[in-house]
């Protein structure tokens, strides 16, 4: 058993830890490569850990407060869903022109701007908080079979799944944040570039989310009679 301190800390510093996994970074770098600003980057991150830490705790709570047990078919299948998001998010990036208009180049990138900023900013925060409910979804059961494992106390579980969701939101912050800088100082001297790197999320994220889907199909059986799970 462990103190309630350490617990907390330990799920703050897991939360933190936790918003560094490849498919969280793939994802949000996809969602990133469409903005133009830190500031709308950082944004994205913080409605990303929002949403991915309101699921952990309702979902991940749900489990602790009544000892659920997970079958595999469903842990598998949550993962799934995460895989299936990386292949859309990458093909929304890797449609021609991302949704903005072809033309010059100038007018292209002039035009392209508008239409971000005429963007609603509930309709432009709605993608990235999603994303990150389907990531949480995903997550909810392994991070509460871990704390089951570690703590009895359900008040000190739910304890450590709120600071874990708050260690969340502050990586995701910091990821997005280290993401967008380089990009966006780089797509400033050369406007083509902002596209490039658009697309080069987008091939990224549909790449991670076939290996990820090939990998819980093959290895994991989620469509097969046996299906085993390891929760990460």
């Amino acid at each position: 058993m462990i103190g309630l301190a350490s617990a907390l800390g330990i799920g703050a510093l897991f939360g933190l830890k936790h918003a560094t996994d490849a498919d969280h970074v793939v994802a949000v770098t996809a969602i990133v490569a469409r903005e133009r600003s830190v500031a709308r980057a950082a944004r994205v991150g913080v409605l990303w850990g929002i949403g991915h830490s309101l699921t952990v705790f309702l979902l991940g709570g749900t489990i602790i407060a009544f000892r659920l047990v997970v079958p595999p078919r469903v842990g598998l299948g949550l993962e799934f869903g995460v895989a299936i998001m990386l292949v859309l998010l990458g093909v929304a990036n890797l449609r021609p022109g991302g949704g903005h208009r072809h033309g010059q180049p100038g007018a292209a990138d002039a035009e392209g701007l508008a239409e971000l900023a005429a963007v609603p900013a509930s309709r432009a925060g709605l993608r990235p908080l999603l994303v990150g409910v389907v990531h949480g979804l995903a997550g909810s059961a392994a991070v509460a079979i871990l704390v089951l494992t570690t703590i009895a106390e359900t008040a000190w579980a739910l304890a450590y799944l709120l600071v874990f969701g708050l260690g969340t939101v502050l990586g995701m912050l910091g990821v997005t944040v280290l993401v967008a800088v380089p990009a966006m100082l780089a797509a400033n001297r050369m406007a083509r570039l902002h596209g490039g790197i658009r697309m080069a999320a987008g091939a990224l994220s549909v790449v991670f989310g076939v290996l990820l889907a090939r990998e819980l199909i093959v290895e994991g059986g989620l469509f097969s009679a046996a299906p085993a799970w390891d929760p990460r």
